[in-house]
């Protein structure tokens, strides 16, 4: 990739743990509070919320409510940040058990810069659990080695922040794991999953983010991505495609429809849950109206609803 997209694409600080699409802190308030912003931009991860949920949408762009630290997502954080640093060394000293021996180093880091996360383990006293889930991150960075060969790889970039601003106005922003390109200028994109690859029947689902990723590079540089690549280390499976305009015209349709539902439920308050099998991992469950909750007062200034439509993120007759 040449410096034109990274020009573009400069990471802000620590932005492998910050949601690429959070809103910009606003100015704190008498009371020493930040003041609610309206959603700016929109990320793959932020815009899969919408799509599972608007209500979850609303609690983590417009609310910003807190989220408990969850051991599998803080694991794939750490091992993302192994896979990253391994580069760092010459192409034949990337071994398994030098990526392996990163993990301590980074475990450090990460608590540093999040030191939320140490509550996970603040009931093991022993480190038990501790171990065994250290022991999970070695086992995930192994198994990488049998996806791919780092010694042959040379990445372009990784941990890419990349953002655009499409000509409807909408800006996108995310953070891709690894670019690679190749001697004949053909792009890769590449993104690391510690969970296990989807079945079948929801690999376009699983597309949807490296579809956002190849729209956001071809408004960049345009240049379409010969491949996109999702490395399922939960399972050891890899998952490609070969994307073409039509499937990137799709993906930009798409987005500005969700953009034009998330800023009319910006605009009315009217956020509405819909239940499914995730709820049970939903951290907002006593904020939700559909497990009895109710959801704080709606922090932005709204218009007026259209006739039936229900605000604050209750539940209304379909």
């Amino acid at each position: 990739m040449d410096s034109s997209i990274e020009e573009a694409a400069a990471p802000p600080a620590g932005a492998e743990h910050t949601p690429p699409d959070a809103p910009p802190p606003a100015p704190p308030e008498a009371g020493g509070e930040r003041a609610a912003v309206a959603p700016a931009s929109l990320s793959p991860s932020r815009a899969s919320d919408f799509m599972q949920c608007p209500l979850l949408y609303r609690f983590r762009v417009i609310d910003r409510l807190p989220e408990r630290p969850s051991e599998a997502a803080t694991r794939g954080t750490l091992v993302h940040a192994v896979l990253e640093r391994l580069f760092d060394a010459p192409a034949g000293e990337r071994t398994a058990p030098r990526a392996k021996a990163l993990i301590p180093g980074q475990w450090d880091r990460l608590r540093e810069s999040r030191p939320e996360v140490t509550e996970l383990f603040a009931d093991d006293p022993e480190g038990e659990r501790l171990t065994r889930w250290l022991a999970e991150a070695e086992r995930l960075v192994e198994r990488w080695f049998t996806l791919e060969d780092p010694t042959r790889l040379e990445p372009a970039e990784r941990e890419m922040f990349v953002e655009t601003e499409l000509d409807s106005g909408l800006r996108l922003r995310g953070i891709i794991d690894r670019v690679d390109v190749a001697p004949t200028g053909e792009v890769r994109i590449v993104d690391y999953k510690t969970g296990k690859a989807p079945r079948p029947e929801y690999t376009e689902g699983a597309l949807f983010q490296m579809k956002f990723y190849a729209l956001v590079v071809w408004r960049l540089k345009r240049v379409i991505p010969r491949r996109l690549q999702l490395v399922y280390l939960g399972s050891g499976d890899v998952l490609t495609y070969d994307p073409v305009l039509a499937d990137l015209e799709r993906v930009e349709r798409k987005l500005h429809a969700l953009w034009e539902a998330i800023s009319q439920a910006t605009e009315t308050g009217n956020w509405r849950p819909r239940p499914t099998r995730l709820c049970g991992w939903c951290d907002h469950q006593a904020h939700c109206p559909e497990f009895g909750g109710t959801p704080p007062p709606y922090p932005l200034p709204v218009r007026a609803a259209e006739s039936g439509a229900v605000a604050q993120g209750t539940m209304g007759a379909d």
